[in-house]
């Protein structure tokens, strides 16, 4: 895996919004481990065990209240949900340069609240002309305290066959947190004019059947047959299954998303950022073994 070799100017701390979130805590570690100086900022400071000099805010607060807290800023890194860019860009200073995480949840074929927010962020950055960006993940997977693959794999221990919406033949392009966070961090390092958006996804493009043999022989599962079922039936039997206990939940929309395409051209992400992501079986080896 390559990464960009970055230098920051060690007198400019870099302020992380949503620190005390998966992503977040991520890029914080990251940055120290650099030598760069970082301001925490959380809405929780109980979430925020072993962050230091963290500040408080609520994105969701009157702009007043949330200048103060980034009213020194250079460079902002927001891993709080893309809904709350307007508040950002309200209140942090003209020159402060931004990167944003959104998520390609945006592309859906069914909007949902998550989707619109990304989108709503993402089109005040464009509009608002500052120097930012706004990256858009695909499904991210190995970060601490990550469920996306873990919660896949508990559920698999329940299943004597695996049930897949119209065979699993969808594509899916998860990004590990690792390729993420530099991301992130090559974006910091980058200069360019004007605001900006970005995919970011793995190595390659996998069918979901795929995905699941592939999580099955990195969790240590054995293999079991797949059946293919219509998508319809399968988020009927969600809504039954979300009532027994102990078994981990999927809920209906997320069958319906299995039904449409996640790959995307990752040469902007490579070109631009300077960042080679993980092929997604070392990514996934990665993550239940670490």
């Amino acid at each position: 895996m390559q990464r960009p070799d970055t230098v920051f100017p060690q007198a400019s701390p870099v302020h992380v919004i949503g620190a005390s979130g998966r992503s977040g805590r991520a890029v914080c570690q990251a940055l120290l481990a650099k030598g760069v100086p970082v301001i925490p900022v959380v809405r929780n400071a109980s979430k925020a065990i072993g962050l230091k000099n963290i500040r408080i805010a609520d994105l969701t607060a009157p702009t007043a209240r949330l200048k103060p807290i980034l009213e020194d800023a250079t460079r902002i890194v927001c891993t709080a949900h893309a809904r709350n860019i307007p508040a950002l860009l309200a209140a942090a200073p003209p020159a402060a340069k931004l990167v944003c995480l959104g998520s390609t949840r945006k592309f859906t074929h069914w909007p949902d609240a998550h989707g619109n927010g990304v989108l709503l962020g993402e089109k005040a950055l464009m509009a608002s002309g500052r120097d930012g960006i706004i990256l858009h993940p695909t499904m991210i997977y190995g970060a601490q305290g990550e469920n996306n693959v873990q919660r896949l794999a508990a559920l698999l221990r329940f299943l004597p066959v695996i049930p897949l919406p119209n065979g699993g033949t969808a594509l899916v392009q998860p990004i590990w947190q690792g390729d993420v966070t530099a991301s992130v961090l090559a974006a910091l390092e980058r200069t360019w004019q004007g605001p900006r958006s970005l995919v970011i996804a793995g190595k390659n493009a996998v069918t979901y059947k795929q995905f699941v043999s592939l999580v099955e022989q990195a969790s240590g599962l054995r293999p079991r047959p797949f059946i293919s079922l219509p998508a319809k039936f399968l988020m009927a039997c969600a809504r039954i299954t979300s009532r027994i206990p102990g078994l981990p939940e999927i809920g209906p929309d997320e069958i319906r998303r299995l039904l449409e395409n996640k790959n995307f051209d990752i040469s902007p992400m490579q070109n631009f950022l300077g960042v080679q992501p993980i092929d997604l079986q070392e990514g996934l080896a990665r993550t239940f073994t670490g």
